[in-house]
């Protein structure tokens, strides 16, 4: 039995996929909060690098990507950031500083992309999605949100049911509100469970679990619809699976640091990304233009393949014979009529 030939698609989706601290921002995303409660910052960063040894000496492994979640919630049970709430996170998201061009480079590259569908006569729409390793509340409180069709990090409940809460009638009255718990972690190998939601559609539609079996064909945004966007090795796990599956990969640093220019070097050096440029957003740095190049061979692709599928499925209709477009029957006078060919 002959596969199922996949259905033209009426829309077609591009994705920018981001990593959030020194990507669209150039430091990280904490400074805010630090800076509210009067923490020293590098403290903490320092508590939080030994902790994952510290522990480990007690034979409990941490990771290190999300053991910070555990202290900052040491801080607030210390009294060091007492009463800090989710809606307090996302207010501290406000002050965080962004990378130059943004927010404004998000929905001019909706709209380039918009103009590039138009141009080569096909429905085109991008999607931007931001996956981090931070505070998802913190980003929801950026100007970058608005923009975003979606947005995953760590999160924190304020009040967690307690046991047996399906057995009252009644919950215990609030206490004093702050966050208590780790509600959801982030860290660089989870992010690539995040990008199959996105790639299978799960994100969109609940009913579609990641760990579903969905047809490449069917799946929503294919792989190689997108383009992911980080700062260095921690991210090599998504570049991985995006390189493998024809999407593109690209790092980018700090303007103003060579270490990190060299470790992107070496990124591509190695053949993790495909390309890198600094986390510059405005209009003349080399890192937007390299996007934009990237999204337009999409849409010229996308162009292509839908034209060749067009030739495939749709046949030529029958037309009418006239008569002078019937070739002449030739006639053998030696054999009464009837034409013999050796």
């Amino acid at each position: 039995m002959q596969p199922k030939e996949p259905a033209l698609r009426s829309t077609h989706i591009l994705t920018c996929v981001w990593d959030f601290d020194k990507t669209l921002c150039p430091g990280y995303m904490q400074t805010p909060l630090f800076r509210a409660f009067g923490v020293d910052e590098e403290q903490f960063w320092k508590e939080t690098n030994q902790l994952p040894a510290l522990y480990a000496r007690k034979g409990i492994r941490t990771p290190k990507d999300s053991v910070y979640l555990n202290h900052l919630l040491s801080y607030v049970k210390a009294g060091a950031m007492k009463g800090l709430t989710n809606s307090r996170l996302r207010e501290l998201g406000a002050e965080i500083k962004l990378c130059d061009g943004l927010p404004d480079f998000f929905p001019g590259l909706k709209q380039y992309v918009g103009e590039l569908g138009r141009k080569h006569n096909i429905e085109v729409v991008l999607e931007h999605y931001i996956i981090s390793t931070g505070l998802a509340e913190m980003i929801r409180g950026t100007s970058l949100a608005p923009h975003c069709d979606g947005i995953y990090g760590c999160e924190f409940l304020e009040h967690p049911l307690p046991p047996h809460f399906t057995k009252q009638d009644e919950l215990a009255l609030d206490l004093p509100t702050e966050i208590t718990q780790v509600a959801a972690m982030v860290d660089n190998t989870i992010k690539t469970r995040f990008l199959f939601e996105i790639n299978k559609g799960s994100n969109k539609n609940p009913e579609i679990d990641v760990n579903a079996v969905v047809l490449t064909e069917d799946r929503r945004v294919p792989f190689e619809n997108m383009i992911y966007v980080a700062d260095g090795p921690s991210d090599v796990p998504v570049f991985s699976l995006l390189r493998k599956n024809g999407g593109k990969a690209f790092a980018v640093y700090v303007p103003e640091s060579e270490a990190e220019f060299a470790q992107n070097d070496a990124l591509l050096q190695a053949g993790r990304v495909h390309g890198y440029g600094p986390c510059d957003y405005s209009a003349v740095s080399f890192t937007p233009k390299w996007i934009r190049h990237a999204l337009a061979s999409m849409v010229e692709r996308l162009a292509q393949e839908r034209t060749r599928a067009l030739a495939a499925r749709v046949t030529r209709p029958p037309r009418h014979i006239h008569p002078e477009n019937i070739p002449p029957v030739p006639h053998d006078t030696t054999s009464q009529g009837t034409l013999f060919h050796e």
